[in-house]
């Protein structure tokens, strides 16, 4: 039943930007509600790609959207989903307490850490502990950072209340098999742990602590040669966070639904 639950809350947030157009258009019967409509939902790393693509999703599913990018006037694109943009370097301590400062003491329902690094973005010849420095400082300590920051939002918004984090199946220590991708895969099993580790934590509290997978995505990081586009992988991941349980909490999950070995 859980499964059949699963797979029917991924089917419907794979319909999500068709929202966009649906709402344009007289209604009979009203759509299935989010349980995010008219609650809080912050992402990091809004301003493009993925990011990006949940904050248009969110938005049309009635919630309030807070998205984060590290040069807010240049935001054009997520201004125009009719989120909140705020500016946030998820690499800068300062950076971080401005943003919970701009946010406020008001309940955050869902966070979804999504703003990351790809081993691509350095120069060739970077050594591969500078590397693991450099990505590690965005994509594990990143989250870290945030979440801390928003915990008592998070905490204030009751049981429920959810810490997606963005991983990658390149982060599973059981998957992998090809090696490569040196410093993002180190820095995405991290980040695993630290999901795993919040999610026992803060049990107790009724937060859902999960890791996510979008697969391998035409995005700028994921190129021109990745499979699927935005809107399948995140109204996939849409789905997951609709329907997850408290029983679900600290597990790793891709973005058809199907459950990750760390």
């Amino acid at each position: 039943m859980r499964s059949l639950t699963r797979s029917l809350c991924v089917a419907f947030a794979l319909l999500a930007p068709l929202l966009f157009l649906a709402a344009a258009l007289p209604q009979d019967d009203a759509a299935p509600a989010s349980r995010f409509a008219g609650k809080t939902v912050v992402i990091t790393g809004a301003n493009r790609g993925l990011g990006l693509e949940f904050a248009r999703q969110y938005t049309a599913l009635g919630a309030h959207v807070v998205g984060t990018a590290r040069k807010p006037e240049e935001a054009e694109e997520l201004a125009a989903t009719g989120a909140r943009v705020l500016a946030l370097d998820v690499t800068d301590d300062a950076s971080v307490a401005a943003f919970d400062e701009a946010l406020g003491d008001g309940p955050v329902h869902l966070l979804v850490n999504n703003a990351g690094r790809g081993s691509r973005s350095l120069p060739e010849g970077t050594s591969r502990a500078e590397r693991a420095r450099v990505i590690m400082d965005v994509n594990t300590l990143g989250p870290i950072r945030v979440t801390e920051a928003l915990l008592d939002n998070l905490r204030a918004a009751g049981a429920g209340a959810t810490v997606a984090n963005m991983s990658s199946y390149l982060g599973s220590i059981g998957e992998n098999t090809s090696a490569g991708s040196d410093g993002y895969r180190e820095s995405k099993a991290a980040l695993n742990m630290f999901t795993r580790s919040l999610a026992i934590e803060e049990r107790e509290a009724g937060l859902i602590v999960i890791a996510m997978s979008p697969g391998w995505v035409r995005t700028r990081m994921g190129g021109e040669s990745a499979p699927l586009e935005p809107e399948e992988s995140i109204g996939g991941l849409v789905g997951v966070i609709e329907g997850l349980t408290a029983e679900e909490s600290g597990r790793f999950w891709h973005h058809d639904g199907t459950e990750l070995a760390w």
